[in-house]
């Protein structure tokens, strides 16, 4: 028995100093995310943040999890109807200091690799108010075809950032069609 509590004792333990606001691996879906959003809010609010910054990071932590819901190619449902797809991925937010870490990981088809590094790679040179202009015309743009939302995601993460978006592309040793996707931002 003690072996099972030390395992989960030293899991509390890490979280704790790496400054865990909210972890979770699993599935995603809009009403999960829903009730994940209430605990991202209310730690938040707990960890004495200001306003702002409690807005920059719900508002990434909302697209992070979007981007699962819409592109992880890993589903238990792709039912697009009233309960919407049920997608897998692994979220989590941490503090270091007074910047927080986000970071989204999530499998997604290999052949899609090239088109989502394009849409990033111009964000990591892009000055703040390049990104907020960018925003300002994609506002004004018709929605992308490629895209499940308006096509403001990375846009929206870039513009409440603190640093430049990073990403890498893991590809599966055990399935060559399917690569990690790993996004982090830093508020």
């Amino acid at each position: 028995m003690s072996g099972i509590l030390d395992q989960n004792c030293c899991f509390f333990e890490i979280a704790q100093k790496r400054n865990l606001l909210f972890y979770h691996k699993g599935y995603f879906s809009h009403s999960i995310v829903a009730a994940m959003s209430e605990v991202v809010k209310l730690q938040l609010e707990v960890a004495g943040l200001s306003m702002s910054t409690r807005r920059k990071i719900f508002s990434s932590f909302i697209e992070l999890s979007q981007n699962i819901v819409h592109y992880s190619c890993d589903a238990l449902s792709e039912d697009e109807g009233q309960g919407g797809a049920i997608r897998e991925g692994a979220m989590c937010i941490s503090a270091e200091g007074e910047r927080h870490l986000m970071v989204c990981v999530n499998p997604i088809a290999t052949a899609g690799v090239n088109d989502l590094r394009e849409k990033l790679e111009p964000l990591r040179n892009m000055s703040i108010e390049e990104v907020k202009q960018a925003y300002k015309m994609s506002l004004r743009a018709d929605t992308p075809a490629d895209s499940k939302g308006a096509g403001l995601g990375f846009l929206t993460m870039a513009r409440d950032a603190s640093a430049p978006l990073e990403f890498a592309f893991h590809p599966r040793e055990d399935d060559t069609g399917i690569t990690l996707f790993c996004l982090k931002t830093i508020i």
